[in-house]
């Protein structure tokens, strides 16, 4: 087992993949005495080693990288989702984007490269590395942290050989990181799960799922977790890379649901027409799904409309201030 990196509060950021999660914000947290994950998911090594690089040069406290797993999927018909979004796609004035079935989210290449320029901690979402991937990022120094939604997710973590859990409750904003596609996400709340998963293995546990405030930061830690992670909280921060109609939306009362009307994978966000227009007829298909809505949901950011595009958000999101990071993480220490 690889120990886990110390820091000063028990608060880590979560990895927002999409471009919500910068080099600046990972900094800004770990500077205020936080962890902080920056997002793999989505770049190429290249990227993800330019991200690296631009991160070291901001912080010298430890930080995190995360990474999507990728998992095989038969190619499924899309034609009729692609329809039912092209008059939208063509009011903003893009074309959809095109499947690509063997996509895998540049996988080994970012193992590689994470094996040649290690980082101290490695986290996992959508599932876990091989027995040889584990061995190779072992032995380059990493700790590895694997995401879980369910018990068997975290048995399957302990048992693959990962340091420490990640479990994620229902409440969590973006991509619920069930370890298969076709699952459907458990609802046990975060804390219920939090107990039944201290039950079932003895490593480290992670708390992430609608922590917002500083009394759900100590029910998590009371509950057995060695920190909490936050990522929605961080979402208004001036380090965050969301957009500002993502940010401006998050002022806004509007109810979160889980969808896989936007990338194919279930994921909460703030309910809009596009989800109430889509989530039904919605293909189970990752990344796929995701590469044919994309261009689509970028012009809606561009175009300031809040209604085409995904806005994940936790449950907690009301809760997300205009603050930068690190008056974030004083607010919340000063009442721990």
């Amino acid at each position: 087992m690889t120990a886990l990196p110390k820091h000063e509060h028990p608060i880590v950021l979560a990895p927002m993949a999409g471009g919500a999660g910068t080099p600046e914000l990972v900094a800004a947290v770990g500077g205020a005495g936080g962890f902080g994950y920056l997002p793999g998911g989505y770049l190429s090594a290249d990227a993800l080693a330019e991200k690296l690089a631009r991160t070291r040069t901001l912080t010298r406290a430890p930080f995190g990288v995360n990474l999507f797993v990728p998992e095989p999927v038969s190619p499924v018909d899309l034609t009729a989702y692609a329809a039912a979004l092209r008059p939208e796609a063509e009011r903003l004035g893009v074309q959809l984007g095109a499947p690509d079935w063997a996509d895998t989210d540049h996988w080994a290449e970012k193992v590689e490269l994470l094996v040649t320029d290690p980082v101290p901690v490695v986290s996992f979402t959508f599932g876990l590395p091989s027995a040889a991937e584990v061995e190779r990022l072992h032995a380059a120094g990493s700790a590895l942290v694997g995401t879980a939604t369910t018990v068997a997710e975290a048995v399957a973590v302990v048992e693959r050989g990962l340091d420490a859990v990640c479990v994620q409750g229902p409440e969590a904003g973006g991509h619920r990181g069930t370890h298969r596609l076709l699952d459907e996400p458990s609802e046990l709340p975060l804390l219920e799960l939090l107990g039944a998963v201290r039950g079932a293995v003895a490593v480290p546990l992670l708390a992430a799922g609608g922590i917002a405030t500083a009394a759900q930061v100590r029910d998590v830690l009371a509950a057995g977790a060695y920190a909490a992670q936050l990522g929605t909280l961080f979402l208004r921060c001036p380090e965050s890379g969301a957009s500002p109609t993502h940010k401006k939306a998050l002022t806004r009362r509007r109810d979160t649901v889980v969808t896989r009307a936007f990338s194919g994978r279930p994921a909460r966000g703030q309910r809009n027409r596009f989800i109430d227009t889509h989530d039904a007829a919605a293909p189970a298909a990752y990344p796929q799904v995701h590469q044919l809505t994309s261009p689509l949901r970028r012009a809606a950011a561009a175009a300031g409309d809040p209604e085409w595009m995904h806005l994940w958000a936790g449950t907690g999101y009301r809760r997300a201030p205009d603050l930068p990071a690190a008056d974030i993480i004083a607010a919340l220490v000063a009442e721990l």
